[in-house]
């Protein structure tokens, strides 16, 4: 059997982080990857899809952004790049194209993981899958025909992929807008259920908005100080783009260009699509928050008598008069329907008992109550960063140290039986035998 001190299962940057720091402190490990390294990256995103937040922000433990537009945002391929010379500056241990299938306790000290490649002992398990696992499909998709193409935004990559017709996307976090906007740029006719998903702005008073959080220090934020504590690790993200080196979107302004929107999808029957009208609604409350982080930074600004450049209250440039209720699908020649509305979290082969009721694991700082398992690379499991490459160093950093001070103490509490009056007189004993 193939024993190791620290198992990672997972080796997207979360896995490659921790293994960076274990590698500092010399402790055996090995990281089992389902794929291959960038998997996500290089085969879940679309084809113009890009990073939201600056590249400055890239951050990856001994390897920050080194490329020249800091202030830009890397492109799907570039990103696959960047994660790839990560692994190349320390050769971590991995092992690509090996499935993890379950981790148990093995006995009170070892973890037992089975795999496609046979199975592992290890003194410590880390759990560095991420928090995207299954793509979301509602049941009521089943009630769409054959004829009309259906897909996760996970498996969208260009217009020229779908076939002819108007296409609907369902759902408006980052990657359903971002989304629409790459088919409406591309002259497709686009329909958008417009959820309750916040926007931020990208520029405001001379800086890019995450320059100013940053300066704020509003990534630095733990989740027990955040006021909405844990509520916040189910929060659709804001949606914005690095598009064209950044820009806010708006959806009234897609709308005004020819973009139908609608309120969320709650049915379909025969032909029908049946919308719940909170289309004003969810676009105000958009705007709203937008206005907020725009207010906030106002007070900062204010507070600490910083130099900037003034700018106009938002004004929207286009309400939505006679809002739709339903949609009939063959007369408005829609052939494609893309469902962007998440993923679930599935740590289904993780068989110890350490989550709750929804499937999310109970851990503090990704310290799991069961001694030697960890969890890294989620959402908030910190601080706003910990799922991306800004904060991810911290957590595997504070990891690291974690597995270290377990290793150690194994090591002492070992060293002190083997050194207990007992254990001689046995091992003297066998040896009188």
């Amino acid at each position: 059997m193939n024993h190791h001190s620290v198992v990672i299962v997972g080796g997207g940057q979360a896995g490659l982080s921790l293994s960076y720091g274990l590698k500092q402190r010399e402790i055996d490990h090995v990281v089992l990857e389902k794929n291959q390294i960038g998997h996500a990256w290089r085969h879940q995103r679309w084809d113009s899809f890009c990073l939201v937040t600056p590249n400055w922000q890239c951050q990856l433990p001994g390897f920050s952004y080194p490329g020249e537009v800091p202030d830009g945002f890397m492109a799907r391929d570039q990103i696959v790049d960047y994660i790839e010379a990560y692994a190349q500056s320390f050769q971590p241990p991995v092992k690509e194209g090996v499935t993890v299938q379950s981790v148990r306790q093995a006995n009170q000290n070892q973890f037992q993981v089975l795999t496609s490649d046979g199975e592992y002992l290890a003194d410590q398990v880390v759990v560095a899958t991420g928090g995207y696992h299954k793509p979301k499909i509602p049941p009521l998709a089943m009630r769409l025909p054959d004829a009309i193409a259906q897909l996760h935004s996970s498996e969208y990559k260009n217009p020229q992929s779908l076939p002819e017709g108007e296409i609907l996307v369902v759902g408006t976090g980052q990657s359903g807008c971002q989304i629409a906007e790459d088919l409406h740029l591309a002259g497709r006719k686009v329909h958008l259920c417009v959820g309750g998903a916040p926007r931020s702005p990208r520029r405001y008073r001379g800086k890019d908005v995450v320059d100013w959080l940053e300066q704020m220090d509003y990534y630095n934020i733990p989740i027990d100080k955040h006021p909405q504590k844990e509520k916040v690790r189910h929060k659709t993200n804001h949606y914005v783009t690095g598009r064209g080196g950044g820009r806010e979107i708006d959806l009234r302004h897609f709308a005004l260009e020819g973009m139908q929107l609608y309120g969320r999808l709650t049915d379909i029957q025969d032909t029908q699509l049946t919308f719940d009208g909170t289309l004003a609604e969810n676009l105000d409350q958009a705007d709203v928050v937008a206005e907020s982080i725009k207010t906030t930074i106002d007070r900062y600004i204010e507070t600490h008598q910083i130099d900037a450049p003034t700018e106009a209250p938002y004004q929207p440039v286009w309400q939505p008069t006679e809002e739709p209720l339903s949609l009939d699908y063959i007369a408005a020649n829609i052939k494609t329907v893309i469902w962007s509305i998440g993923y679930h979290m599935d740590f289904s082969w993780v068989k110890i008992p350490v989550f709750d009721g929804t499937g999310y694991p109970g851990h503090d700082r990704g310290v799991t109550p069961i001694r030697g398992l960890y969890f890294l690379g989620l959402p908030w499991l910190y601080t706003w960063g910990s799922g991306r490459f800004s904060g991810i160093a911290r957590d595997a950093e504070h990891l690291a140290d974690r597995i270290l001070l377990a290793e150690r103490q194994a090591q002492s509490t070992l060293s002190l039986l083997e050194r207990s009056p007992l254990l001689e007189a046995i091992n003297d004993m066998a040896l009188g035998s």
